[in-house]
């Protein structure tokens, strides 16, 4: 009897214990799942910072501070990230005065951010500010300068005196901007210790600069209902231009010595007379009997006249042009 002839395939098939059916049974292909793609970090966004100085003096379209000053250095930031700092660095010619890291805080608008710094120069020369942020993950390095011209206290500084009379005239002290240390300047000084209730004296010390480029010390306006009008001021020997509650001008006074004591009291310019009169006053506003505001010299810094409220000669024409006649004036103590 012939046994049957296997094919190789059924062979195969029974090898392996599978069974044999119409057709062979097909084995799938390996999965192999796709490969999630690596993210391409974002580029850095760009940022940028600028610099102010908003508490020192500007003097001739320069920026100008005095030794031992502080003052404070202000930055603004186009981007902001959380935990951001920056340093600031001052230097004084080619040394380094002060590094600080500064806290980068986000504005309330929630676009950019600002910081805060406070520098103070040791000596005068030109003060280089420079602040300076790494570069981060998320944003670009960027950094910003500066420069402050730290002035000597000297009145043979051209920038410094003219900085001395910015100063006294923004406390309406009558003051021509000259930018040399003249009699006029020094009129102007005597009458800011005056202000400040520091005697008189026409000479600038450290502490009444300090005092001045705080900008301590006001004239008091006594009656602001008066409009337009004079303040004699006796106590502190000075005279004030004013409007309404404004002061426009202080002078320093010599009123009447106390044998011949100026008159005190509420009264108006019944008479001016421009140019000297015979016994020597100048440009002179009668107020009651022959009582005037006028300039005389001398005129020192305590009271010397005879009754009137003398001016330096410096200073008469500019309060004469300034008053009319029926302009109010109160004299008291």
């Amino acid at each position: 009897m012939r046994r049957p002839i296997l094919s190789a395939a059924a062979v195969a098939t029974a090898a392996l214990g599978l069974c044999a059916g119409p057709a062979l049974a097909k084995t799938p292909p390996p999965h192999h799942p796709k490969p999630t793609p690596t993210p391409v970090p974002a580029a850095p966004v760009h940022a940028t910072a600028k610099l102010y100085i908003y508490d020192a003096f500007f003097v001739r379209h320069r920026t100008v501070e005095v030794p031992g000053r502080a003052f404070h250095v202000t930055g603004y930031v186009s981007r902001y990230e959380p935990d951001q700092k920056v340093t600031l660095t001052a230097r004084l010619g080619k040394k380094i005065v002060r590094t600080r890291r500064l806290n980068v805080h986000a504005d309330k608008s929630g676009h950019g951010a600002h910081f805060v710094g406070t520098i103070k120069a040791p000596r005068a020369g030109i003060l280089h500010l420079r602040v300076t942020h790494p570069r981060t993950p998320r944003l670009t390095g960027f950094h910003a300068g500066r420069g402050v011209e730290v002035l000597p206290e000297s009145t043979h500084s051209k920038l410094f005196v003219s900085l001395v009379q910015q100063r006294l005239a923004k406390l309406h002290i009558y003051m021509p901007m000259s930018g040399v240390w003249d009699l006029q300047t020094e009129l102007a000084v005597d009458a800011y210790h005056r202000l400040i209730g520091r005697g008189t004296s026409d000479v600038l010390d450290h502490r009444t600069l300090a005092d001045l480029l705080d900008g301590k010390g006001a004239f008091t306006v006594r009656d602001p209902q008066a409009g337009r009008h004079v303040e004699g001021d006796l106590g502190d020997q000075l005279l004030a231009l004013i409007v309404g509650s404004q002061v426009k001008r202080i002078y320093p006074i010599s009123s009447g010595k106390p044998s011949t004591p100026t008159i005190l009291g509420r009264y108006r310019v019944y008479s001016r007379v421009p140019g000297f009169l015979p016994d020597g006053m100048y440009y002179s506003d009668f107020f009651i009997r022959g009582y005037a505001i006028h300039g005389y010299d001398p005129a020192p810094n305590y009271p010397a006249s005879h009754g009137c409220m003398r001016l330096p000669i410096s200073d008469a024409i500019s309060v004469y042009n300034w008053l009319a006649l029926g302009d109010v004036v109160d004299v008291y103590e």
